[in-house]
C-alpha cells in the first residue's frame, strides 16, 4: 500500500488495514483517537516522549502498548497505517523511517474523517472561545433525547466522563480546532470535518506560533463557514459584526444568536441562579419561553443559545432543552470546582486568552459575590508568552480582588523582542488599583497562597496545562 493509495480526501480506509501505529499517542487528542480505534477493531500501538499518568493509565486499561522514547525501530513491525500526531515535526527520531519503510500516515484529523465521520451529520464547533464547553453540551443534549451521537471533544466531559465516543446514531459532534494538523498537513484541524451543521462561537486572534495577524484567522476561519453546504446550518454569534459577516457568505441557512436584537436565538431579562444563569429565550414568530444556562456567566448564556439554535434543527424541542440541560455536568477544566478546604473554594479553569480570562473572572465574580476572589494565572501558550497581548491581559483581571502570575516557564521559545513580560503586567495591575503578585515558579505562589489565603475565598487557577498540579498542591498544604 503507497501513501497514494491513502488520499485524504476520500472518506474511507481500505479494508486491508488493521494494524495502527500512533506517534504522539499520549495527546489528550490522540489517547481519545486511539481509544476509538481500539474500539473499532484495530490494533493499536503507539509512540511517546513521555508516557505518565493519567493517559499511561487510560492506554494501558485498553491494553495498547506504548512504546518510549521516539525511536525509528518503534515502527519496526510495518503497521498498516500511521497516525502522526500534531506534536511531531520532520525532526522527530520517528518521521524519516516513515518515509524508509514506505508505510502510509494520515494526520488526527484525516483518519478522523475517513473513519468516524462518513455517513454522519457532522455538528462541528468552531470559534477562539468556547469550543469545548458548546460541543460537550451539544453531545449531551443529543444523548439526553436518545439520539445516540458520536463526539470527539477536547476536554473530559461530565456525563460521559471522557472526551469521545462512536454513537450510532446520525449526529457526530466534534470541536472544530483553527490549530494546523500535522508537519505535513498545515491546514486548520476542521478542513477534514465536513461540517453539516457548524457553529462560529468567536473570531479574534490567537496561535500567534502559526497565525501572523487576525487576517490570516479570519481566512481559516471563511474556510469553515465555506464548507456548510446548502442543506446544513450555519450557526453563529451575532453580536459581533466581524462574525455576522463571515458567517452571511455561508452557502446554507444562517441562525444568529446573542443578546442584539437582531439575533435569531436571542437572550433577555439574565439573572444570576448561584452557578446557572437564568433567561428569556426570544426567537422570531415563536413564545418567549424561560431557559437557562447549566455555568455562570454570559459567555455561558451564548453558549447555551447556539446549542439551541443547534439542537431545534436537529428536532428536539424546548421541554427537551431544559430536561438535558438540569441533568448537564459539565466538563472537566471548565470552572470546575476542584475542592474546598477551611472554607477555601480552589476552582480550574482552561482559560488563557485575555478575552477568555476576563470572561472566566466576570461568570465567577457574580456566581460568587460574597467570596474574596483570587485570579491565579500562568502565561504557557504560544500566544499568552508573546506581547502580543500585553496591554490586554491589563484589562482582564479588573474584577479580581487579588492576583497571582506565575511567570512563563518555557520563555526560551519565543525570541527576546517578543516576549511577554510578566513584571510589567503585575506593575500594569497595581497601578489599576488591583493587588498583585508576580512569581518566578509555582513554588514560590503556592507558598504566597498558603500563607494569604482565609475562610470565604475563591482560589481560581488559569492554565492550560498542569500548572506543576498546583490545584492539589494548594488543597493537600490547606488539609495540613
Amino acid at each position: 500500500m503507497t501513501r497514494l493509495e491513502l488520499d485524504p480526501s476520500l472518506n474511507y480506509l481500505p479494508e486491508t488495514v488493521k494494524t495502527i501505529h500512533m506517534i504522539g499517542i499520549c495527546g489528550t487528542g490522540m489517547g481519545a483517537l486511539a481509544g476509538m480505534l481500539k474500539e473499532k477493531g484495530f490494533q493499536v500501538t503507539g509512540s511517546d516522549a513521555n508516557v505518565y499518568p493519567p493517559m499511561s493509565d487510560f492506554l494501558a486499561s485498553l491494553n495498547i502498548p506504548v512504546m518510549s522514547p521516539y525511536n525509528p525501530a518503534n515502527l519496526d513491525h510495518r503497521p498498516d497505517l500511521v497516525v502522526v500526531g500534531n506534536v511531531v515535526t520532520r525532526e522527530n527520531p520517528e518521521t524519516p523511517r516513515l518515509k524508509e519503510l514506505g508505510l502510509p500516515y494520515l494526520s488526527l484529523p484525516q483518519t478522523m474523517k475517513m473513519l468516524f465521520l462518513k455517513d454522519k451529520k457532522p455538528l462541528v464547533v468552531a470559534g477562539t472561545h468556547g469550543k469545548t464547553t458548546t460541543s460537550t453540551l451539544a453531545a449531551w443534549l443529543l444523548e439526553s433525547v436518545g439520539l445516540d451521537p458520536g463526539f470527539f471533544i477536547g476536554g473530559i466531559t461530565g456525563n460521559f466522563g471522557r472526551n469521545y465516543k462512536l454513537g450510532k446514531g446520525d449526529w457526530f459532534v466534534m470541536e472544530g480546532d483553527e490549530y494546523d494538523t500535522a508537519f505535513f498537513d498545515k491546514v486548520p484541524k476542521f478542513i477534514h470535518y465536513a461540517p453539516f451543521v457548524g457553529i462560529l462561537t468567536s473570531v479574534e486572534f490567537d496561535h500567534a506560533d502559526i497565525y501572523p495577524d487576525l487576517e490570516a484567522v479570519k481566512a481559516a476561519f471563511r474556510q469553515l463557514v465555506d464548507l456548510i453546504p446548502p442543506d446544513g446550518l450555519m450557526i453563529a454569534w451575532g453580536d459581533d459584526p466581524l462574525v455576522r459577516q463571515m458567517a452571511g457568505a455561508a452557502k446554507s441557512p444562517n441562525f444568529f444568536y446573542g443578546f442584539g436584537s437582531d439575533a435569531d436565538y436571542r437572550a433577555v431579562n439574565l439573572v444570576p441562579d448561584g452557578r446557572r444563569t437564568l433567561f428569556e429565550l426570544v426567537r422570531p414568530g415563536k413564545p418567549v419561553i424561560p431557559m437557562f444556562s447549566p455555568l455562570p456567566g454570559e459567555h455561558n448564556v451564548l453558549n447555551t443559545l447556539a446549542v439551541t439554535a443547534a439542537m431545534e434543527f436537529a428536532g428536539i424541542g424546548p421541554a427537551d432543552l431544559l430536561d438535558g440541560l438540569s441533568s448537564f455536568k459539565g466538563v472537566k477544566r471548565r470552572q470546575e470546582i476542584r475542592g474546598e478546604v477551611g472554607g477555601v473554594l480552589v476552582m480550574d479553569d482552561f482559560a488563557h486568552h485575555p478575552t477568555a480570562v476576563k470572561q472566566t473572572i466576570s461568570a465567577i465574580r457574580r456566581a460568587y459575590p460574597d467570596r474574596r476572589l483570587w485570579a491565579v494565572f500562568e502565561p504557557r501558550t504560544n500566544t499568552s508568552m508573546r506581547r502580543v497581548f500585553q496591554a490586554e491581559y491589563a484589562e482582564a483581571f479588573d474584577l479580581a480582588d487579588q492576583v497571582a502570575i506565575r511567570q512563563a516557564s518555557a520563555l526560551e521559545k519565543v525570541p527576546e523582542g517578543e516576549r511577554f513580560n510578566f513584571e510589567q503586567l503585575v506593575d500594569d495591575l497595581n497601578r489599576r488599583g488591583i493587588s498583585a503578585n508576580g512569581f518566578p515558579n509555582t513554588d514560590a505562589l503556592l507558598e504566597h497562597l498558603l500563607k494569604s489565603l482565609a475562610p470565604g475565598d475563591l482560589v481560581l487557577i488559569m492554565s492550560n496545562g498542569g500548572f506543576d498540579n498546583l490545584h492539589q498542591r494548594l488543597l493537600n498544604g490547606l488539609e495540613k
